[in-house]
């Protein structure tokens, strides 16, 4: 099947056999329960488990039986999820609106110090080999500068500049490899919002002769970002700081502007590279300073080795396909409107955070990629906390609210501290709670009723490793992925956020001048309030 012409889900034989099977099965008084199901069957926690790379999954507690996994299977298959999956790995223009190949599988898709090429794998497209060879020459010369950063003993703290995708991937890992104790480089802090607050309380922690400013924008236009960097540039100078080019390096597509900003480096990726994919290509600068070059490397292959799943296991076993299926199922024909993603693992606290740019910035859109509005609702709501703080908050409400949300838990099985008694109890109340919210209570008071039969997933690492880490979150990239070839969108552009700031730059300018004539009433109401 050509990708160009692969129908939407709801156009697909498959999409009409699901509805009827929902019907069937999972609605009225035939309503589906997952307590039967389990003692009805007892394969079916192997039969719904799947193993990735590292990532060991159990989706067997989710309202769903082996009649929808095999139509949800088909219907991936009928959306054409294999030739769009294999286009993207073959470097073809599948960002349509933008009109340009989507890049950063190859960040990571080979080992970049490598001076045989992998006889195994099929010849490249000549666009895919010379982009490897910039990959190449790129990730070699920012690897060697993160590990001498690491051996300069003046640099004892790395500020990263950026916001979005330029902020949350690389936070993300370097907060989980320092949980792990593998980010034992300098200081690494992270500054993303035009909000002064957040830069004023860290610059007092810094010293101007031992930090180094990473500015990252692929652009280096960032509104955010470019403001923190004049700030930062400003507050460098104030103290005394004279040589800019030292301590401010910059990572984006723009050299020009970086260099007349007067970064002394500036390591260039190709405009393919999303922001939101993006860590692993020199965006991920802060994350190779923090961890050293081995470890990066490291990183890289666990995403590589999820990208080999992703790109040869069947569809019925492929694991970004299968979990991409899940959350369609839920999201139409259960109805849920929101995912709450559980990591018990404090490294992993801005794992919701780093889902919700990934998911909801991907695939928060209203028509597909023919400009046709779409009849059905796309991303869910991802949120989320660490575990087992949400127990004592948001838990409450997932055990007897109203509205059912599928929970995803993600554990890690060994820890990296020796503290005893924590992990035990930690990996035990997350067990308690995804078996709870299966299992329910009838209660001797309306009150104390728990409905049960309410839907759960368990991802599980080995660790929290740079190789784990990778594997995941190249897991959470495909299924996203996924998700947007089923309902036909493209989740590579993100025009929303541009809209947003246009109106920003007009009332900018309205904040100075007090001119409101070219507003609506409340903004102008508002804007004389602030001034």
């Amino acid at each position: 099947m050509d990708w160009r012409h692969r129908p939407r889900c709801d156009e697909t034989p498959a999409w009409a056999a699901l509805q009827q099977h929902f019907t069937q099965q999972f609605s009225g008084t035939a309503a589906f329960d997952l307590r039967q199901a389990f003692a009805q069957d007892a394969d079916r926690a192997a039969r719904f488990s799947f193993d990735a790379a590292e990532v060991h999954s159990d989706l067997s507690k989710n309202l769903i039986d082996d009649e929808a996994q095999r139509l949800l299977t088909q219907l991936a298959r009928e959306c054409g999820v294999e030739s769009l999956r294999d286009a993207m790995l073959a470097g073809e223009r599948i960002n349509t609106s933008e009109q340009r190949a989507v890049t950063h599988v190859h960040w990571r898709s080979e080992s970049k110090d490598a001076t045989e090429p992998d006889r195994q794998a099929p010849a490249a497209p000549e666009n895919i080999v010379n982009l490897r060879r910039e990959i190449t020459a790129t990730q070699s010369a920012m690897l060697a500068y993160a590990d001498a950063v690491r051996a300069d003993s003046a640099f004892t703290d790395v500020v990263n500049l950026g916001v979005g995708g330029s902020d949350l991937g690389p936070r993300l890992v370097v907060q989980a490899l320092r949980a792990s104790g593998v980010a034992n480089g300098p200081r690494v802090h992270f500054v993303a919002n035009m909000d002064g607050h957040e830069l004023a309380e860290l610059l007092p922690e810094l010293r101007v002769d031992s930090t180094l400013f990473i500015v990252a924008s692929k652009s280096f236009g960032t509104a955010e970002t470019m403001q923190n960097a004049a700030s930062a540039r400003a507050w460098f100078a104030a103290q005394g700081g004279t040589d800019v080019a030292r301590h401010f390096v910059a990572v984006s597509s723009n050299t020009a502007a970086a260099e007349a900003f007067g970064a002394g480096r500036c390591f260039a990726f190709d405009g393919g590279v999303g922001g939101r994919y993006s860590l692993w290509s020199p965006i991920g600068l802060p994350i190779a300073i923090a961890i050293g070059s081995a470890a990066f490397r490291d990183l890289l292959a666990g995403a590589r080795a999820m990208d080999a799943h992703f790109a040869q296991t069947p569809l019925a076993r492929n694991l970004p396909v299968q979990l991409a299926l899940l959350d369609l199922w839920c999201r139409h024909f259960h109805g849920f409107g929101s995912r709450c993603v559980a990591p018990y693992h404090h490294g992993l606290r801005r794992l919701p955070a780093y889902l919700q740019q990934l998911e909801m910035e991907s695939n928060g859109k209203r028509v597909d990629t023919r400009g046709r509005a779409l009849s059905l609702h796309t991303a869910p709501v991802t949120w989320g906390e660490v575990g087992s703080n949400g127990q004592h908050a948001f838990f409450q409400m997932l055990h007897q609210g109203t509205q059912p949300v599928p929970v995803e838990f993600v554990l890690v099985r060994n820890p990296a501290h020796a503290l005893p008694g924590h992990h035990t109890k930690l990996l035990a109340n997350a067990l308690a709670q995804a078996r709870a919210l299966m299992m329910g209570q009838a209660g001797d008071a309306p009150e104390r009723h728990f409905p049960g039969n309410r839907p759960s997933t368990v991802l599980l690492l080995p660790d929290l490793s740079p190789h784990s880490l990778g594997a995941l979150l190249s897991l959470y990239e495909h299924r996203t992925i996924v998700l947007g070839a089923l309902w036909g969108i493209n989740p590579f552009d993100q025009w929303g956020v541009e809209l947003g700031k246009q109106h920003a730059g007009e009332i900018e300018a309205a904040l100075h001048s007090g001119d409101v004539t070219a507003l609506d009433v409340s903004t102008a109401g508002l804007l004389k309030q602030l001034r």
